[in-house]
């Protein structure tokens, strides 16, 4: 029996050219009596859309029809049918922040990738870290600080030198970017566990944004980020082609 599949693509030529095709040969279920859902298009929009899916508890099978495919499969308008009945699935849970902001705003998100601050003037940010309550630096200049969960750490934290993270590993990475003082601290292994937060020093002078995957938060005093075990995303991929394979690749490549 055929899988109900709901399609849902970005607004990338590629992406809405290979949506046109697969509605054509599939049909297009509704959201709520979907089997599972088929994302066309990079990473960022995988992103969306495993935030937009997690309420309903559907698995997403993603096709890459971007520039970036960490988390895509190959493209491809054959045999869906059968790739979707023997891909490997991987469950992600995501990191929530909770950011306190110059204006006396309050903003919770969630992150699959990661959390990070990041300097929004001229000058280099002041940060001072905790980890579960005690401080353990009590000032950070930097461009920037993130914390990325394992599926995250091939993005960002991965270009800021952090650590590639197995997918099974109980682990945070906590990564500076371009680190002044302490001079190129390198960062540190958190429990998964852990709730790090992060306080702004000289808000006003050192302004600095926080971002949760693709959402930015302007003007921030405090984050806090932790992770939230209650969420599970789940992912399809290839046989052979699943997030522990991805992460390995990246590191022999």
């Amino acid at each position: 029996m055929a899988r109900r599949i709901h399609f849902a693509a970005s607004t990338a030529p590629a992406a809405v050219a290979a949506y046109a095709v697969l509605t054509e040969a599939h049909g297009q279920a509704a959201l709520d009596g979907a089997d599972v859902v088929v994302a066309l298009g990079g990473d960022g929009f995988m992103l969306q859309t495993l935030h937009e899916v997690q309420p309903t508890g559907l698995a997403v099978y993603g096709m890459n029809c971007g520039t970036i495919g960490f988390l895509m499969n190959t493209y491809g308008t054959d045999a869906l049918d059968a790739r979707l009945a023997v891909a490997e699935e991987a469950v992600i849970h995501p990191l929530a922040m909770r950011a306190e902001t110059t204006d006396g705003g309050v903003v919770k998100a969630l992150a699959i990738n990661e959390v990070s601050l990041l300097r929004a003037g001229p000058q280099a940010a002041k940060l001072r870290i905790s980890v579960d309550g005690k401080v353990r630096m009590a000032e950070l200049v930097c461009d920037g600080a993130l914390v990325a969960t394992p599926a995250g750490s091939t993005a960002y934290n991965y270009s800021a030198h952090g650590p590639i993270l197995p997918i099974g590993a109980d682990v945070l990475t906590l990564t500076a970017m371009a680190a002044f003082r302490p001079r190129r601290w390198r960062g540190a292994l958190l429990a998964a566990s852990a709730v790090v937060r992060f306080d702004v020093l000289e808000p006003e002078k050192r302004p600095v944004r926080a971002d949760c995957d693709s959402r930015a938060v302007p003007g921030v005093l405090s984050v806090e980020v932790r992770s939230e075990p209650g969420v599970a995303h789940r992912i399809l991929f290839d046989p052979g082609h699943g997030l522990e394979e991805r992460l390995l690749n990246e590191q022999f490549a």
